[in-house]
């Protein structure tokens, strides 16, 4: 689709831009010596090399082709004609023959010249150059004003260290979310930038990847459709099979007439009450219950529509006639009520699909015993809050693909056969190792954090004498918790500052940068992976110091603003 878009757009622009383009090149003459278009090499995909095709702007003398790759604001070499060819970016359209030619695109990363690209790493030159290069890019229109940032000596350095990372970065960005609806919002910014009274406007990283249009195909027309296609299959459904029951003599044209009518109104008040706005792939199931307002509304005004309307005039396809007070429907309601939760059945069954498969595969893989793909299996210790969130992650997260949950361990007896999210509990503490042999566990996820630090050391001992790698999941409630304590009755500067006093996460996330604990955990694992655990528990202990001093600090702050 997109190769077919740009080569007819760039036919259909060459064709009509042909007396524009006459009138640029006489102007272009009468401006300086030289030939009218400019060839240079650029590299495209893969890495190949072609003639990028632009009208010149420049005095053709051995200058120009000494200076600087990158233009500036202030460069001495474009003509006084050029410059305004280039301020409104017409130096550009010749490029339409590098897009009917298969070279370029409308839309992609902006062409470098070799020399540039030649400054990229490996990973961004693979990833950038893995698509035809663009006449325009989310990047162009970000930096559509770049040669007002580029003046003096300096240009290349200042090109290079300032403005060429953050073009990449957008490039990278482009690459790897790149749509059709995309292109065409990316088309729609540009031309909006061009506009004199408008080009100051700066969209930003959010708008330029999901602009009205993306926004609009993907959010409300698509849904709209996907809506009408249901809602039309349900209405046609009942009505063969209420047919197969006795006769339903109203007309194709009466029956289309409501069978389009119904699903349109469907999908409207589906737009009305928001519908589309929800992520159906992580939606939860009681959002479901959005749904119900917009099919029940539409199917009374369905049902005052099938009362009200007579019949459909024979001989006039717009023709209905309408009788206030008509006591004899034209369409059954038991049926138009059929119709409504079967659309709903369809909605939910749309919505959901993905997740539907989904269970449905991992439950037929369970009672065949058989391994889903090539997912690393996990066996989940602790059913709890923490358990059950980390088997969400890893059943409904991106990492689905990677990970199967194959099970829990808890010493709650009366757990044991039960299902939880989705998982049956398998035994016991005493039933690990047997556990990890018979399903092939590759990895122990531990998640209990609510017990002993004896009872810790043991379930631990316990898993690290299988052949499974075990994870500690990280105590999110507990983390939580804090800051609800926290939340609803603060305590005195005094007990929050005492040393026993567990310290709210949260303060030392805003106290200590994430680069610094790096460090720490760093250091940690060096001396662990040694064996000296005696410098372990000492550095443990100064690191316990300096975080609570830290915070104490911080917190008799707070108190002391909030007295203030």
């Amino acid at each position: 689709m997109k190769r077919l878009f740009d080569a007819l757009v760039a036919a259909l622009g060459l064709l009509l831009l042909s007396p524009l383009f006459l009138y640029i090149s006489l102007r272009i003459r009468r401006d300086s010596a030289g030939p009218v278009f400019y060839r240079g090499q650029r590299v495209g995909k893969g890495g190949k090399s072609f003639k990028i095709l632009k009208f010149r702007t420049m005095y053709e003398n051995p200058e120009s082709f000494r200076g600087p790759r990158i233009t500036a604001e202030d460069d001495p070499r474009v003509t006084p004609y050029g410059r305004f060819l280039r301020d409104r970016k017409l130096n550009e359209l010749p490029q339409l023959w590098n897009v009917l030619k298969g070279e370029m695109s409308l839309v992609g990363p902006r062409p470098e010249d070799p020399e540039v690209v030649a400054d990229w790493s490996p990973e961004v030159r693979a990833e950038v150059l893995s698509v035809r290069p663009g006449i325009t890019s989310p990047s162009s229109v970000r930096y559509h004003h770049e040669e007002t940032l580029l003046n003096g000596d300096q240009v290349m350095d200042t090109y290079m260290s300032d403005i060429l990372p953050s073009k990449l970065r957008l490039d990278q960005l482009y690459v790897r979310h790149r749509s059709f609806w995309g292109d065409l919002d990316v088309l729609f910014w540009t031309s909006l930038v061009l506009l004199p009274r408008i080009g100051s406007y700066e969209p930003s990283d959010k708008r330029l990847f999901v602009g009205p249009v993306n926004e609009l195909m993907r959010r409300y027309a698509n849904w709209f459709l996907a809506d009408l296609m249901i809602a039309l299959g349900a209405i046609g459904i009942t009505g063969l099979l209420w047919r197969s029951f006795g006769p339903l003599d109203i007309g194709w044209r009466t029956a289309i007439f409501f069978a389009v009518g119904f699903a349109v109104l469907c999908s409207l008040m589906g737009w009305i009450f928001g519908v589309q706005r929800i992520s159906w792939s992580k939606a939860s199931g009681t959002e479901t219950l959005q749904l119900l307002p917009a099919v029940a509304l539409a199917t009374i005004l369905t049902l005052l529509v099938n009362h009200f309307v007579l019949d459909i005039h024979p001989k006039n396809h717009y023709s209905v006639i309408v009788a206030l007070g008509n006591n004899q429907p034209l369409l059954p309601v038991a049926m138009i009520l059929m119709a409504s939760a079967l659309a709903l059945v369809g909605f939910v069954v749309l919505r959901y699909r993905s997740r539907l498969i989904t269970g449905t595969a991992k439950r037929w893989w369970a009672l065949r015993g058989t391994p889903g793909g090539l997912q690393e299996r996990v066996l989940i210790v602790g059913g709890g809050e923490t358990g059950q969130f980390a088997s969400w992650i890893l059943n409904e997260g991106s990492y689905a693909d990677s990970f199967r949950v194959i099970g829990y361990v808890d010493d709650d007896l009366f757990m044991h056969g039960m299902r939880i999210r989705g998982s049956n509990v398998l035994g016991g503490r005493t039933d690990i190792p047997h556990l990890v042999t018979k399903h092939d566990i590759g990895i122990i996820l531990f998640s209990i954090h609510n017990i002993s630090s004896r009872d810790r050391r043991q379930l631990l001992n316990i898993c690290h004498q299988t052949q499974a790698r075990v994870v500690v999941f990280p105590d999110i409630p507990g983390a939580l918790n804090f800051i609800a304590q926290d939340e609803n009755g603060r305590k005195s500067a005094a007990q929050t500052s005492s040393a026993t006093t567990p310290l709210p996460c949260y303060l030392c996330l805003t106290k200590v940068s994430p680069l610094k604990v790096d460090g720490w955990l760093a250091q940690l694992e060096l001396l662990a992976q040694d064996g000296d655990l005696e410098s372990v528990q000492a550095q443990i202990q100064e690191l316990r110091n300096q975080v609570r001093g830290d915070a104490a600090t911080q917190l008799a702050a707070n108190v002391k603003d909030e007295d203030e």
